[in-house]
């Protein structure tokens, strides 16, 4: 699969983009456990016409990255084409777009959207398999998304996104339906490593142990180690607590090791936390344990 001359290779798998979740170490992380492409949180158009220091910080991309993708988004017309203009002027990069179904079940209209978009030139297109109304509600159709991909006059590549947690499912899509690529939003939260577990029953057809307690504890390690690199003792941690406590759900009596996650501050404390954890639940069996997803999904 390409994205304009970006060579992804077959069956890519993308990391979506989610508000609060896809800050820097966690891209670090997906990117690490095999994600193709991964993407910013949201930014906010009018925050960048503006120069605001939220917006601009979300703008800083590591190489090791790359490709990655700046999601924007507003809602008046004129500063996100301005800002979109400055961006594709500045780095000379393919435009993607985002989005659903519809907005309800009587405006179904992704069939005529995806010609529309593809008329005026954007490079790849990610479908999400709910209409705007049901949020994340019910299961996702990707019924229209395989429609949309199979359509003769659809030339860029079509990604399909949503309810997209484990290996199976991930080939089941590409299989059934055709797309390019999978991205992949909720399941990802508190599990990096599903990116490794698809890309290795695609390659294999083998569903992959979930990681051990102890691995777990290693892999959080790392991740808080990329959180204080990036952002400092004080925000990497504040930024961490979104995600420290959501690699251990499902072990039990864990509260009150959960309340220390979330509320320390010193560094050295959280990483003897996260050690105390592998020796307390290091013969725990989480061969079932998977992270609930969250509730705000792309």
């Amino acid at each position: 699969m390409k994205i304009a001359d970006i060579e992804l290779g077959d069956r890519p798998l993308f990391l979506a983009p989610m508000e609060d979740v896809t800050d820097p170490s966690f891209r670090y992380m997906c990117k690490r456990f095999g994600a193709d492409v991964v993407y910013t949180e949201f930014i906010s158009s009018d925050g960048l016409i503006r120069d605001a220091g939220k917006s601009l910080a979300k703008l800083r991309i590591a190489e090791s990255e790359r490709p990655v993708g700046i999601q924007l988004y507003g809602h008046l017309v004129e500063p996100m084409v301005e800002m979109t203009r400055r961006i594709v002027e500045a780095v000379k990069k393919p435009v993607t777009v985002k989005t659903r179904l519809g907005w309800d079940e009587e405006s179904k209209n992704i069939e005529e959207i995806a010609l529309r978009l593809q008329d005026v030139g954007i490079a790849a297109l990610t479908i999400h398999g709910r209409t705007r109304a049901q949020m994340y509600r019910g299961e996702a159709d990707w019924t229209l998304i395989g429609k949309v991909k199979n359509n003769p006059a659809i030339r860029i590549p079509i990604i399909g996104n949503g309810d997209i947690d484990s290996g199976p499912k991930a080939r089941e899509m590409f299989d059934r339906y055709g797309v390019d690529g999978v991205m992949i939003g909720r399941a990802t939260y508190g599990r990096p490593w599903i990116f490794r577990e698809v890309k290795h029953f695609l390659e294999t057809g083998e569903v992959m142990p979930q990681p051990s307690v102890a691995e777990r504890v290693e892999i959080a390690k790392e991740h808080l180690a990329k959180s204080l690199e990036i952002k400092g003792d004080r925000v990497g941690i504040l930024e961490m607590r979104r995600h420290l406590s959501n690699y251990f759900k499902g072990l039990p009596n864990f509260k009150e090791t959960r309340l220390k996650l979330v509320t320390l501050f010193d560094p050295n404390e959280l990483y003897a936390t996260l050690d105390s954890i592998a020796d307390r639940w290091g013969d725990f069996d989480v061969s079932g344990v998977i992270p609930a997803p969250l509730s705000h999904d792309v």
